[in-house]
């Protein structure tokens, strides 16, 4: 009796134990279909995945772009320190931001030692990598591009560290800017080298700041191939200490397609090299040819009537040493006011270097300006620009030599 009923009640728990499992099963089941049907598992766009990365990134993090064009409608920022953004190549990785709805830029990064390497950024509202208030930056292989060609719509600027110190950009592109391409401002501790500025109203600008080397770079088809500007009513004053050299520096005959009130608005097509209120400039070994408008230009933000309201700003370059650069072609189009004024007269190509012939100290012109030793370059000397007969070709007030400026050696990641 008692085996039997341990029989029962054994054969009882079974069939409990069966129908807990089915029922659980079941219940797996039911839940599983309800879930494929009704409420699928929401994936993240590579959009919203790369905009968690960069707000959960931490010292140290390395942030990945894979091979592909990702879009973007909104813009990115990073405040991180130590943080790299690295990709697969800048025709492989891109970050298009051509229907962008919300923000200026396409990246803004306020971040120490920040690395950003092997990527494209197209088709921004505004500007396309802006770096502000940033020390230890380095930029390399990264392109910046309109891909709808110059146009006064495209963002201003490209390449775009500003108010930062130790900057290296290398390796880098930018195109169809409708400020500057790439373009360092009110900075210091500069290196830009081996990369190509094309079709930008200025191809590289280094404005308002000190102790820069710009060289073996190209710039070709902007409006204007390097501007070196120092500019009145900025933070940052006083720019100088600049290296350009070793550039390739041609054809840049690109219409100027600056929106209406910009400054860079009034650079010339045609222009090589222009040098504005700078000091202690040295421009050598560069090849500059068939810049329509000039080759090289040197003169005061006070040329041509232009008055200065700031009581702190010194609108003079002083100490611009130029020597052993190779002039072919150009000036065969005049297009800045003065110079034009003065073809009308002369008829004849642009020298290779103009001087506007203002200075704070009219004594000692070659304080201003040095040409070297033998200077075989043309030289023209505007003296103001006010009478278009009373210019001058010597060039033997310029026969002279100043310091060679330091090399700039940085401390950023990835500088040999």
């Amino acid at each position: 009796m008692l085996k039997q009923t341990l029989q029962n009640l054994a054969q009882k728990l079974m069939n409990i134990t069966i129908r807990i499992i089915f029922l659980t099963t079941l219940s797996v089941v039911i839940i599983s279909c309800n879930q494929s049907d009704d409420s699928p598992i929401p994936q993240l766009s590579f959009e919203e995945s790369f905009q968690a990365q960069l707000i959960e990134a931490e010292p140290g993090s390395i942030i990945e772009v894979p091979a592909g064009i990702h879009h973007f409608k909104r813009s990115l920022s990073l405040n991180v320190p130590g943080v790299t953004i690295r990709g697969a190549g800048m025709d492989q990785s891109i970050l298009s931001f051509s229907d962008q709805a919300q923000g200026a830029e396409g990246l803004l990064v306020t971040a120490n030692d920040f690395v950003i390497e092997d990527l494209a950024i197209e088709d921004t509202v505004g500007d396309a990598l802006k770096i502000n208030e940033s020390m230890n930056v380095t930029i390399r292989r990264v392109r910046t591009e309109w891909t709808n060609g110059p146009s006064p719509e495209n963002g201003a600027y490209g390449i775009y560290p500003v108010q930062s110190q130790n900057i290296l950009i290398e390796g880098s592109v930018a195109i169809g800017a409708a400020d500057a391409g790439i373009y360092v401002g009110q900075s210091t501790q500069i290196i830009v080298r081996n990369s190509r500025a094309e079709y930008n109203v200025a191809g590289i600008e280094i404005e308002n700041s000190t102790y820069a080397d710009v060289y073996d770079n190209v710039a070709t088809n902007n409006t204007g191939g390097v501007l070196v500007f120092d500019l009145p009513n900025l933070e940052i004053q006083g720019g100088q200490a600049t290296r350009v050299f070793n550039n390739e520096i041609y054809r840049n005959n690109t219409e100027n397609f600056a929106p209406e009130g910009a400054i860079v608005g009034n650079v010339p097509p045609g222009t090589g090299l222009l040098i504005l209120a700078n000091d202690n400039i040295e421009v050598f070994e560069n090849q500059f040819w068939d810049n329509d408008n000039v080759n090289l230009m040197i003169y005061s933000y006070t040329l041509g009537g232009r008055t200065v309201e700031d009581p702190n700003y010194d609108p003079f370059p002083e100490q611009i040493y130029i020597h052993d650069n190779d002039f072919r072609g150009g000036g065969t189009s005049p297009r800045h006011r003065l110079l034009m004024a003065w073809h009308e007269i002369a008829q004849i190509n642009t020298p290779n270097v103009v001087w506007g012939g203002l200075s704070a100290d009219e004594s000692d012109s070659s304080r201003i300006v040095c040409l070297g030793q033998n200077p075989s370059v043309s030289f023209l000397n505007l003296k103001g620009g006010l009478n278009p007969n009373d210019v001058s070709y010597d060039s033997a007030p310029h026969q002279c030599v100043l310091p060679r400026l330091a090399p700039i050696e940085l401390n950023s990641p990835g500088d040999d």
